[in-house]
């Protein structure tokens, strides 16, 4: 039997590929301004792997809720998308504070400065910190703990690389390592 959670959760899937594909285009236009001013792109295998995974996320958790039907559980699933709001609003605060720098690739503009205000005097890498939290917060809003554990560990995995490869191009930016 279809639940009305079950609904919700299924627009909750669709607003936030909605959102993703927001952010795509943001990225798209700010990674073209960035190449416009000389930017060189580094890591550029890891990025269709980033890609197929956040896209299996939010395939993963719908398709786990309506074949595994999960019951939503409210004590669980209310503060998980709280953060899933939160990680929301902070990934815009990102966007935001990085301007015409931020876009889903890692670009380096020669002679750009690295931006230190916002999140970034707070943490190195607040997206992150967005992407771990929205990854097994937005599953555990309904309770489809296999895609949150499958998501959070290969995700794992990707930001090791990720993070690395993004050290080293903040480091020809200048200024102390991370």
């Amino acid at each position: 039997m279809v639940t009305a959670s079950m609904v919700w959760f299924t627009v909750l899937l669709g607003l936030v590929g909605l959102e993703r594909l927001a952010e795509l285009v943001v990225s798209k236009r700010n990674a073209a301004w960035s190449l416009s001013r000389g930017g060189v792109e580094v890591g550029r295998s890891h990025y269709p792997p980033m890609v197929a995974l956040h896209t299996a996320l939010l395939i993963g958790a719908g398709v786990e809720v309506w074949l595994a039907r999960p019951p939503f559980v409210p004590a669980l699933g209310w503060p998980m998308l709280a953060l899933v709001v939160l990680a929301q609003a902070l990934r815009w605060w990102c966007i935001a504070t990085l301007g015409h720098q931020w876009n889903t690739r890692v670009i380096v503009v020669p002679g750009a400065s690295r931006v230190r205000r916002g999140p970034y005097r707070l943490m190195t890498h607040p997206n992150y910190v967005a992407v771990v939290v929205e990854g097994f917060a937005l599953p555990l809003v309904h309770t489809a703990w296999i895609t949150a554990v499958v998501f959070t560990l290969a995700n794992a995995v990707l930001l090791a690389v990720r993070i690395r490869t993004e050290n080293s191009a903040l480091h020809l930016l200048g200024g102390p390592s991370p």
